[in-house]
């Protein structure tokens, strides 16, 4: 199925996280399509606030080796913006729901620290994609422009499936904001938000068989007339 063959609800039904990706580049003019289809997406006032940073080849190699080596020697985080705030109640259980059928997948025990320390270091190597979008913001922004940052994110991601290209975002690349600014010659106005690993998905990859539902409709949306 072609990119323009795919519709809008496949697409979405078809989407999710991938873990894993081939040693296959995605040519350019297939980048160049996506992330133009991307720019589409709605902004306030179309101001179009996203700053989007694409590392491939020897430059997707260095910022990996980078963030890799600060995982593993322990290097404090440095994030533009505050952490997600503890999750509570039905949202932890989702997440642990998530992390639960994710290791699973992985052969990974509860009590199996090694390998989920392996596991975490996974998103650093970026789990192999041979691209990664850095998803940043001017930081003089807030939580409102980061709600167009968010739409971009989407309609990013759904053009990437269309395309029949894997990808995974991450909250883990926002981590090292200075690298990433001093790689591209970012100035440090640029904030970064989030990170998104992609490529096209290696199906012989085990977390790649991961597959976690939604809640019922009734639990997040509400009708009235």
């Amino acid at each position: 199925m072609s990119a323009t063959e795919m519709s809008l609800e496949h697409a979405l039904q078809s989407r999710r996280s991938v873990r894993g990706f081939l040693d296959k580049p995605v040519p350019q003019t297939v980048l160049e399509e996506v992330f133009s289809l991307a720019q589409l997406a709605p902004s306030n006032c179309n101001i179009q606030p996203w700053r989007v940073l694409v590392a491939s080849g020897e430059v997707r190699d260095a910022l990996r080796q980078r963030m890799v080596d600060s995982a593993m020697q322990g290097k404090a985080i440095n994030p533009d913006f505050e952490h997600l705030p503890n999750f509570e109640g039905v949202y932890r259980q989702r997440q642990v729901d998530c992390a639960v059928e994710l290791y699973n997948n992985m052969g990974i025990a509860r009590d199996d620290k090694a390998g989920r320390l392996r596991a975490t270091l996974r998103n650093f190597e970026l789990f192999d994609a041979p691209h990664v979008a850095f998803i940043g913001m001017d930081r003089q922004f807030g939580v409102t422009v980061a709600l167009d940052v968010g739409m971009y994110i989407q309609s990013l991601m759904l053009t990437m499936t269309a395309h029949g290209i894997g990808s995974c975002a991450q909250g883990s690349m926002r981590y090292y904001p200075d690298d990433v600014r001093e790689i591209f010659g970012e100035p440090e106005s640029t904030a970064i938000l989030c990170g998104i690993s992609f490529g096209y998905e290696d199906t012989a990859v085990a977390a790649n068989r991961t597959r976690v539902g939604r809640a019922p409709l009734g639990e997040s949306v509400k009708f009235l007339s």
